[in-house]
This record gives C-alpha cells, sequence and structure tokens, in this order.
C-alpha cells in the first residue's frame, strides 16, 4: 500500500524533505507487513501540524524568559565556549558560524553568518551582543563581509545573559546529535526579550517586538517585584515607549501606546530628528540626523531623489547625504520662503521619515506556549525566570559549600592528629582505609587529606582553614535562610537588577535613551506658494491648444511662432506660483500648475496631455486663478448662473463638473463678474440688459435662462457698472461707451431689442 504525505506547498525544499523522509520511514506495524490505512485529511493535519509547531518553537518566536531564539542563543554559548570573552581576543567568524553549525545548530552556515551579524550591528540591535571586528554591514543596507574577513567576540551585555551557566541555573539538553548538551535556556541578568527587540515570521503568527532601554526596563521590573498587580499605567511610567538603536521622534499619544502594551498588539509613528541650519543672508537647509528604524539610508535617499525628479516635492529643490559616522542628510528648500515645518511635514507625509512600526508581542511562554502579551505579562515571565535562576543557583552554591564544609572538616581533624596521621601514611598499606576508621572520617575527608600538599602542614594555614570554616558557615546560613523566604529572594533579585541598571543604565555607553517624544500635530495641505518660488512668465496658448511659459513678461502685441496652421488664442502675464483655470466647451473646468507648463524655447505640448480634456471639447476659457472672484458661466441655450471661483477648482486630471450641458448644447463663455448688471447678445443680434442680482449663485448646474430666443442661441455676454455705460469696439477699432441703455434694459429671460447703432458685427462685446 502506498501512502502519501502532502504538505503544505511542494515547490518548498523543506517540505519535499520532509515528504520524502516520512515516505521512507514505517512504523512497527508496517515492518511486521500488517498495513493501516490512514485518512490522507489527519496524515496532512498531523504532519503540518509538527513542521508548523516546530517552526514555531525552533525558529521563528523567541523565548520570553531570555528574548532569544534558539539560532541567537546557541552563537552565544558557542561563544562561550570559545571563550571569547568581552576584554578577550577576537576569533573569525567562520569558526564561530562553523562551531555553531557543527555542535548545536544543524542549519546553513549563511544563515547563521548572517545572525551573528546581525547582533553586531549597532543600528539594528538597541544593545549588540557580538562584538564585530571588520565590516559588518551598515545602515545603507550594504550586506557584511563574508565571515573569512570578519571576526568577533562578546559583549559586556551577551555575558550578563551567560551569567551563573556554569552554577546550574538552567536545564540543558542533549544537541541534535546527543554528543554535546547545550542551554535550554539562558539566565539573562537583564529583559532581553524587550531590551533588544525581535523579529519573526511563524506558521500561522508572526511577532514584532521593539527595543527599549534597560535603565528604564530595570525600574519597571523593580515596580514589579514592589507592587506585582502594578497597573499598566503606572509601568508606563518607567517605560514611556520604545527606545530604538537609531534615536528618531516617536509622535503617537500616550492612549495609544498605553493600549498597545496593555493588549500587546499596536503601532508607534516614528519620525526622523531634524534641525534647521542656518547658512546666512537669509538662506537655510534642513539636517536629518536621525532616521527611523530599520529604514535604509540609501533607499530614502533614493526615494527622495525620485521625488524632486518627478516634481512631486516641487518645494525641495536637492537631498545631499554627507553622513560619516554619524547621519547627516541635507534637505535644500526651492525657496528660502518656504517654511521649514512645512517641507518635513510634506517630507514625513511622502516618503520613509515618518515610518510607523507594528507592535506584536507575540511569544513563547515558558519555552513551550505561543501566546500575545502585555508588558507586564513579559516582564512578569521574566522575574519568574530570575526566581528560578536565583534558587537553581543557590542550591548549586549550597552544595558546593557543603562539599568544601566537609574536606575542611576532614583537615582539622588531620590537624588535630598530625603526627598520627603522618605515621599512618608512611606505615600503612592502605593509609586511607585506617584513618577512615581511626578517625571516622568520609571517603571525600580521607582522600583529601592524602592529597594534601606537605607546605600546608604549617601553624598558618591551619588558622586560614578555620577562617575559611567559619565564613562558609555564616555563607551557608544566610544562602538557606534565602532558599526558605520568598522575600528575601525578591530582595535579592530586585539588588541584581539594581546592579544590572547600574552597569548598563545611563552611564553605560549607548545606554542613555535615544529616542525622544513629541506631538505630531495636524499635517496640513501645503499651498501651492509655499512649494514653488515666484517667478514672472507669460502664458501662451494657441488655437489648436499647444500651451507654453515665456520667462518673464514679454510684450504681448509681440509676433510669436506658432506651428504652420495654428495662431495665439490666450496670451496673458502670469507668474510661477498661480494656478490657471481651464473652461471647456463640455461645462468642466480644470486646473493647471503655471510651475508645470513648458518652457517657451519650442512650440510648448498640447493642454490635452495635462488634463484630460476630451477631444470633441474646446477651450472656451483660460485665466489665472484668483480666490473669491465670481465668475458668469452660460451655455449656447442661453442658460446660465454665478459661481464662485474657489468652488471651480479641480484636484485631479478629470476636471470638475460646473456647467451642465446636453446634447449640442455646448459652454459658451466664462467671464468674472465685474459689475452690477449683465448684458446679453444673441445669434439674432438682439441685446438684453438686467441687473447681476437677477442670476443665482450655485456651484454646479443648468442655471436658469438668460435670455430667449426663437431662433439661434446666446453669443456673447458681459458685466458692468450701469453707472458706467456699456462699452464695445465699434469695425473701425474704436472704443464706443453707450450710456443710455434704457431701451435695452428688461426683465431676464426677455427677447431684447436689436443692438445699437455701431455694435460689433460678430455680436461680441469684445
Amino acid at each position: 500500500m502506498t501512502r502519501f504525505y502532502p504538505l503544505a506547498s511542494l515547490s518548498c525544499p523543506r517540505c519535499l524533505a520532509i515528504t520524502w523522509f516520512m515516505s521512507r520511514t514505517k512504523n512497527p506495524t508496517e515492518q511486521s507487513g500488517i498495513e493501516i490505512a490512514e485518512p490522507l485529511r489527519r496524515a496532512i493535519g498531523e504532519r503540518y501540524l509538527t513542521y508548523a509547531l516546530s517552526t514555531i518553537m525552533n525558529r521563528a518566536l523567541p523565548d520570553a524568559r531570555d528574548g532569544l531564539k534558539p539560532v541567537h542563543r546557541r552563537i552565544l554559548y558557542a561563544m562561550r565556549e570559545l571563550k571569547l570573552s568581552s576584554s578577550g581576543g577576537f576569533r573569525k567568524s567562520a569558526k564561530i558560524s562553523g562551531d555553531v553549525m557543527g555542535n548545536y545548530h544543524p542549519h546553513g552556515d549563511a544563515a547563521i553568518y548572517d545572525a551573528m551579524a546581525r547582533l553586531a550591528q549597532d543600528f539594528n540591535v538597541r544593545y549588540p551582543l557580538v562584538d564585530g571586528q571588520g565590516n559588518f554591514g551598515n545602515i545603507d543596507g550594504d550586506n557584511p563581509a563574508a565571515s573569512r574577513y570578519t571576526e568577533a567576540r562578546m559583549t559586556a551585555a551577551a555575558e550578563a545573559l551567560l551569567e551563573g551557566l556554569s552554577e546550574n541555573a538552567v536545564d540543558f539538553r542533549e544537541n541534535y546529535d546527543g554528543t554535546l548538551t547545550e542551554p535550554v535556556v539562558l539566565p539573562a541578568s537583564f529583559p532581553n526579550l524587550l531590551a533588544n527587540g525581535s523579529s519573526g515570521i511563524a506558521v500561522g503568527m508572526a511577532t514584532n517586538i521593539p527595543p527599549h532601554n534597560i535603565e528604564e526596563l530595570c525600574n519597571a521590573c523593580l515596580h514589579l517585584i514592589k507592587a506585582p498587580n502594578a497597573r499598566d499605567e503606572t509601568l508606563l511610567e518607567h517605560v514611556p515607549g520604545p527606545d530604538f538603536p537609531t534615536g528618531g521622534v516617536i509622535v503617537e499619544p500616550r492612549e495609544n501606546i498605553l493600549e498597545a502594551y496593555r493588549t500587546g498588539r499596536g503601532s508607534f509613528r516614528l519620525r526622523s530628528k531634524w534641525e534647521v541650519e542656518d547658512l546666512g543672508r537669509g538662506q537655510w537647509q534642513i539636517v536629518v540626523t536621525e532616521i527611523p528604524y530599520q529604514v535604509q539610508k540609501s533607499r530614502l535617499i533614493e526615494k527622495l531623489a525620485e521625488l524632486i525628479q518627478l516634481k512631486k516635492l516641487p518645494i525641495l529643490a536637492d537631498v545631499r547625504d554627507e553622513s560619516a559616522d554619524d547621519i547627516r542628510l541635507v534637505l535644500e528648500p526651492r525657496s528660502k520662503n518656504v517654511v521649514p515645518e512645512v517641507l518635513m511635514n510634506t517630507l514625513f507625509r511622502m516618503s520613509d521619515l515618518e515610518v510607523r512600526f507594528s507592535l506584536n508581542m507575540n511569544v513563547l511562554i515558558d519555552g513551550l506556549t505561543p501566546r500575545v502579551c502585555s508588558m507586564k505579562e513579559v516582564l512578569r515571565a521574566f522575574l519568574d525566570h530570575r526566581r528560578d535562576v536565583l534558587g537553581r543557583r543557590s542550591q548549586h552554591r549550597l552544595e558546593k559549600i557543603d562539599h568544601r564544609l566537609e574536606v575542611l572538616e576532614g583537615y582539622l581533624v588531620a590537624f588535630l592528629n598530625l603526627d598520627r596521621v603522618i605515621e599512618i601514611i608512611r606505615y600503612e598499606d592502605e593509609p586511607k582505609t585506617v584513618m577512615m576508621a581511626e578517625f571516622e572520617l568520609s571517603d571525600v575527608q580521607a582522600e583529601a587529606i592524602l592529597n594534601m600538599r606537605l607546605r600546608s602542614l604549617r601553624k598558618l594555614e591551619e588558622l586560614e582553614l578555620k577562617r575559611e570554616l567559619d565564613n562558609l558557615l555564616l555563607e551557608r546560613e544566610g544562602l538557606v535562610e534565602l532558599l526558605a523566604s520568598e522575600d528575601l529572594q525578591w530582595q535579592k533579585i530586585a539588588e541584581q537588577l539594581r546592579e544590572t541598571r547600574k552597569k548598563f543604565g545611563r552611564d553605560y555607553e549607548g545606554g542613555a535613551r535615544r529616542t525622544q517624544f513629541a506631538e505630531a500635530g495636524e499635517v496640513e495641505d501645503v499651498p501651492l506658494e509655499a512649494m514653488i518660488e515666484r517667478e514672472p512668465i507669460t502664458v501662451v496658448c494657441s488655437n489648436m491648444g499647444w500651451i507654453r511659459a515665456m520667462s518673464g513678461h514679454i510684450d504681448l502685441t509681440r509676433e510669436l511662432k506658432f506651428k504652420d496652421g495654428d495662431g495665439p488664442r490666450f496670451i496673458f502675464h502670469a507668474e510661477t506660483t498661480d494656478r490657471l483655470l481651464v473652461f471647456g466647451s463640455n461645462g468642466r473646468f480644470y486646473t493647471v500648475s503655471a510651475a508645470n507648463l513648458p518652457g517657451g524655447r519650442g512650440m510648448g505640448e498640447p493642454l490635452r496631455l495635462m488634463v484630460d480634456l476630451p477631444n470633441e471639447a474646446e477651450i472656451v476659457a483660460l485665466f489665472i486663478h484668483k480666490p473669491g472672484r465670481k465668475l458668469l458661466l452660460a451655455s449656447t441655450a442661453g442658460d446660465g448662473f454665478v459661481v464662485c471661483e474657489d468652488d471651480v477648482v479641480a484636484q485631479t486630471r478629470s476636471g470638475k463638473q460646473v456647467l451642465n450641458v446636453r446634447g449640442e448644447t455646448r459652454a459658451a463663455l466664462c467671464k468674472p463678474v465685474e459689475g452690477d448688471s449683465i448684458a446679453c447678445v444673441g445669434e439674432n443680434r438682439k441685446v438684453l440688459i438686467f441687473p447681476v442680482a437677477e442670476l443665482p449663485e450655485m456651484a454646479r448646474g443648468k442655471g436658469v435662462r438668460l435670455q430667449k430666443y426663437k431662433d439661434g442661441g446666446l453669443q456673447d455676454a458681459t458685466t458692468f457698472n450701469l453707472a458706467d455705460g456699456l462699452s464695445w469696439k465699434d469695425p473701425a477699432g474704436r472704443t464706443r461707451c453707450e450710456t443710455e441703455l434704457t431701451e435695452w434694459m428688461g426683465k431676464r429671460a426677455s427677447a431684447g431689442r436689436m443692438a445699437p447703432r455701431g455694435f460689433p458685427r460678430d455680436n461680441r462685446f469684445t
């Protein structure tokens, strides 16, 4: 009977290897010739569950007690076995990773070396556990040199994690081939899980824990010892938030941080640290001195350069990397009129100068049970582990003292009967047996006397033995009291934590808090005027819709070059900070930044490439946007209304529909309201004048009837002050003003009267 053992993915080499191994393995029943059918569902479930648990416990999730994964724990233990202390010499990284792979961790040497290299990177690990010599990578994202080129040893923090390992502080287990033993967990003098953080992806779960400050963690632990039922709010006073190795500024509200630590899930907003550097004469630049955690500096600079190249951030002119051992990114503004806070708020929103670091405190409790824990639960797991370590070390020391006391008592017996002991050693064939019988000595005591050196028989040595005996008895009494009293145990743990705090606190190199706190504030939209340097330009748009911007304010009557069959349509003076409004015959408004117009050396570019103006739609009006101004809109059917110019500004290329038109009707005009009266003229040359107040002000719609027509439609309209009269240009080009307008005045939507004598034949007011 053939049995198959499918796993999660046949494309995974690990799954294929496990499948092959299980297919080659037979249980005792199969070996005896008896075949048992197994449901496929159960076979898959059992085997995949075994794989998942192996990944969760032995690879991805850290232990809450020492904060390490198996590979990190084995690296530190192998370095201890190689005697690579923080004050000793260095050894080749290839030797270390080779020993780890051969003795404890049967995986690839590249994976082991990568894990060891990360423990040496001070920009990734808050308190590095490996002291590296050579190229171990940098914050730009460059990989470490090969293991044959680098050397390493432990740091003082790593030694603190291993302290007490030789005193039976933790359990040991056999390595993968049963030839050696390795610790199940490290004693850990400080809460390394929170101090250095951790991240990993298992099967169906993941973890992501930021680093914190050891001094603050020790303060929280001391408070938990005094008040085991301490509230999360109180712990937050001792540990206000993460302390990242790259510094930065946390702008997350306090209530969000409290909720994240209480539930074990949340996130933190982390910003770069920056300052304004005065260059004199009103010039300045921004210098970024700290970037967010796990952000590669090279990729950050590439992103900023991309924003500049694509003109997504006109407010920024240039970015330079002047970093040496420290971080120094120089940001040059486009203009000295830019507000630094505006520039940085925009960069925070558009780049990795601000990131959100997720918190998922999923850890192994007692090395067995994966669970999402709060900060209080993680600190409690560490303290319980420290109490267990204290008890085991005390018991181990007590056993050593008892053994030494037994030997000392034998020595004292020998000194009291020195002559007889010498005589027995000299003349007896079996002196050990005779001494044990005559002086009632134990085997250990007799063996110690026989191994005693002759120089130890002096009188002074006897006094030293008595003094040592008294000291050991006093120490033993203290250990017995310690093991019998829970209060004394917690006092001892608190004393050890204070020593750790003093050793790795603010006086320790890099021990002071690096990450600061601040309020984010509201990030407002950056005004266009603040992003662009103000320069004069002349906007030129042809009949065919080709637009360009000439430098400076040129003579508007100057002859310009256009494509064959094309000519000028719109030409006016503007500035680079202006926004241009385009009104199409489809009734939509489009917004174009004057700073984005093509230069005036060529023929420009089609306006339809900048906005989504349909091919069948024509450009009715092109003008500079002036906030607060009123516009008169009208269609060829003679319908229209007044609209506030602020309501027609479009935010996208597709524009904003304002004047609704249907069928053959098209938008006919868009003119600013400059007066108290409106004059309309139709294709039938009839003119109607009525007050502007009779037109409604709307944000969008078809509008109301301006003038009534039997045939044709609206030709033109304008606004003016009735007291000043109505002006137009006669066929000879002379300006004519008519002040007696009673004949053409009427109610809105009436037919009107024939135009005055001398009115232009094209029925246009201008």
